[in-house]
């Protein structure tokens, strides 16, 4: 069974966005940040204050970084020296979970377990050292409220974590208490930050110009430095940062591919944005549009956002890989000219995602000149999506061009890896040095 030509080409547009559409996005993005400067009620994304600037570049010292953001807890000894220099001295990880061992994430667990376990990991991150006093900085990446750098306290788990004890707590208040009981008190946890926040020091510190930071991954989410917030509880330079929480924007027009996935998700309604660019939904959008064209509207594949890339890089004569691929998740045996038609629709999925999130960059970028001209910028990116999947870099770079015209020469993308925990130690090192 051949696919339907006409069919193809009406789905293949679902996914395509014109020049025109793009620069409203990217308008609709810019009013939404402007609405939540004066009053966050007005926004769909949540622009959560980090009560953090910009490093200066000249922190020094030796610092903890705890990188908490999932199943798998990592801490790390950075010493900074300064200029965009540092040093991991020592990484320790383990999961919080091991099948038929322990479970710290299930809602038998407590905060104490689980705390406990975290302060196990950082007093070996220092080698059981007491007599030298460490500050440490904190990647938590739950939905948290937060009034200082200190005291994120957690609104609800996500990501399949059900620990009693910590909902509604602060999550530095259950550590410290976890290093009191292990007689690590002298560890001293002093920031706590979300991971998009701390691509944004990471990157900041190791290179000039850099105000906005970005992960493109499994999800997606952007933090840019907002000049005109001044806090007297905001540690660092030329503003604080704002977590937009931008997975949420919904002032955008999904294809009736998303809304349909979004009817029947755990959370209909919400992250509307984030579930048209991030790796986790493309490869269910891919599925939903085969199934259509193959008269199994509804039926699932498991495609993902790996399948996706392989395809697009199999550029063997016959698409094997690509063919494999989708006999595998789809259970049909296509025609070279479907497996190539099924690649084309994968492509521009992946090509949306990158415009889309091209024009949230280029909105930042617009509220943050305002009336003035676009300096010279870079925006710092971590994720997968970002630095491995064919088709998103280079079409995020040609969005740039064909948003800025000639005011693209200003502004480019660069990958920063790690920012997690490299992030969360500059942290610490901008609040010890203003303490």
């Amino acid at each position: 069974m051949a696919f339907n030509e006409e069919q193809f080409k009406e789905i293949k547009a679902e996914f395509t966005i014109g020049g025109e559409r793009l620069h409203e996005i990217a308008a609709s993005f810019r009013q939404d940040l402007q609405l939540g400067l004066r009053d966050v009620e007005l926004s769909s994304m949540r622009m959560l204050k980090s009560y953090v600037g910009l490093p200066s570049g000249k922190e020094t010292g030796d610092y903890l970084a705890l990188d908490f953001g999932g199943t798998n807890i990592r801490v790390f000894r950075i010493r900074l020296d300064g200029e965009g220099k540092y040093e991991i001295l020592k990484r320790v990880g383990r999961p919080l979970i091991v099948p038929g061992e322990y479970n710290y994430i299930c809602k038998d667990a407590t905060a104490e377990q689980m705390f406990d376990f975290i302060a196990e990991l950082i007093d070996e991150a220092i080698d059981g050292e007491r007599g030298k006093k460490f500050y440490l900085g904190h990647t938590f990446s739950f939905p948290s409220t937060q009034d200082n750098i200190y005291n994120a306290r957690l609104i609800i788990w996500t990501k399949e974590f059900a620990t009693q004890g910590v909902e509604g707590e602060v999550a530095n208040d259950l550590l410290v208490e976890a290093l009191k009981r292990r007689g690590a008190d002298n560890v001293e946890p002093v920031a706590v930050l979300n991971d998009t926040v701390a691509v944004l020091l990471s990157a900041a510190y190791k290179t000039p110009n850099i105000f906005i930071g970005s992960i493109y991954a499994t999800g997606h989410n952007t933090c840019y430095l907002e000049p005109s917030i001044h806090d007297p509880n905001c540690f660092g330079e030329g503003g604080m940062i704002l977590n937009l929480e931008c997975g949420n924007f919904m002032k955008l027009v999904p294809n009736r591919f998303d809304k349909e996935y979004d009817e029947g998700s755990e959370k209909p309604g919400e992250q509307r944005f984030e579930k048209m660019v991030s790796g986790r939904y493309m490869g269910e959008l891919l599925g939903m549009a085969i199934a259509e064209l193959l008269g199994e509207k509804g039926k699932k594949y498991d495609l993902t956002s790996i399948d996706m890339s392989m395809m697009i890089l199999d550029d063997s004569p016959n698409l094997q890989r690509a063919s494999d691929i989708i006999m595998a998740k789809v259970g049909r045996e296509l025609d070279l000219d479907d497996v190539k038609k099924v690649r084309e629709l994968a492509s521009a999925i992946i090509i949306r995602s990158a415009r889309l999130v091209a024009a949230s960059f280029v909105a930042i970028v617009w509220q943050r000149a305002g009336k003035g001209a676009i300096q010279k910028q870079h925006v710092a990116v971590d994720g997968s999506v970002y630095e491995k999947m064919p088709l998103a870099k280079e079409n995020i770079t040609k969005a740039l061009s064909e948003l800025l015209g000639e005011d693209a020469a200003q502004v480019d993308t660069i990958l920063d890896n790690g920012g997690s925990g490299l992030g969360a130690a500059i942290a610490a090192a901008m609040v010890k040095c203003n303490a």
